[in-house]
């Protein structure tokens, strides 16, 4: 099912960051439907930096090829601010579109961008974003490819500002809508009961963030189409690396850490090393 009719069905969506294409197999094997390709994280693993507009168009291009070439799931990329102008976005539109991304998420802020959980960002126009919106639904190869509104609003402007820039940017074409930190419960219901059954709705749960956790099915009740944790998996590992190196460095030897780890095997069945090597075995030669 493509992810255009997924958003159909009245269930919510919810996809988990990811940055390569382990993350991606793991989340896969957990059962996701689909996957959101973080920009953070990507800058977080890649750069071992903050999200603060760093990470390149075509390193996020790579990556997702890198994933598109491993698990078959729709993939939401984060396109950023598309990079630039509206040409720019439009190049960003068509490289993420042939790296196999389903949907391009992108944002009102200026470039270069920085986290929509951190203070001091600052926006384009709304006429500006509303162009690049065009732009880029101009520049995709298929229909079936989305494109997802993110305005950075709130923390600027404020939540009433918010809400008119994300009208503007419905009425611009967006195939579904993101409105970045709202501040609490009553600004996450206010703006299902704005958008929700108009247009797909996007919530980003980001622990320690400007928004209240909430799960899935809570804000499935809510109306909102769609959940992502994007940096969920990147806070998760770097704790757990950082146990990990402490207690090699520590006790010399990964012995006390056995338990927390896949051992060489248990490693290998999970990325399908047996599989992948009995499948090239069919393209060897076969008679002497």
């Amino acid at each position: 099912m493509s992810l255009k009719a997924r958003l159909t069905q009245p269930e919510i969506l919810c996809a988990p960051g990811v940055y390569d294409g382990l993350t991606a197999t793991l989340a896969e094997q957990a059962g996701f439907e689909a996957l959101y390709l973080s920009g953070a994280a990507v800058a977080y693993t890649r750069l071992g930096r903050p999200d603060i507009g760093l990470s390149t168009m075509s390193e996020m291009a790579d990556t997702m090829a890198l994933i598109r070439d491993r698990v078959a799931l729709p993939v939401i990329i984060d396109a950023d601010t598309g990079f630039g102008n509206a040409l720019n976005a439009q190049r960003t539109m068509r490289a993420y579109e042939r790296a196999g991304a389903n949907a391009l998420q992108v944002e009102d802020q200026t470039f270069p961008k920085r986290c929509g959980h951190l203070s001091d960002k600052s926006l384009i126009s709304k006429q500006e974003m509303v162009g690049k919106i065009s732009a880029m639904a101009e520049a995709r190869a298929s229909d079936e490819t989305l494109i997802i509104a993110r305005t950075d609003a709130i923390a600027v402007d404020g939540f009433d500002a918010a809400i008119d820039r994300a009208e503007a940017y419905v009425e611009a074409g967006a195939d579904a809508l993101f409105v970045e930190a709202p501040r609490s419960g009553d600004e996450v219901s206010r703006l299902a009961r704005q958008f929700a059954g108009r247009i797909p709705l996007l919530a980003n749960m980001v622990e320690g963030g400007q928004t209240p956790l909430q799960n899935a099915s809570d804000l499935e009740t809510l109306g909102f189409s769609i959940v992502i944790f994007p940096g969920g998996i990147v806070r998760a590992l770097a704790k757990t690396a950082q146990s990990y190196y402490r207690s090699l460095r520590t006790h010399g030897s990964n012995g006390p850490f056995q338990d927390r780890m896949f051992d060489f095997g248990g490693l290998n069945d999970v990325i399908g090393t047996d599989a992948m090597l009995a499948e090239g075995s069919r393209y060897e030669a076969g008679d002497d």
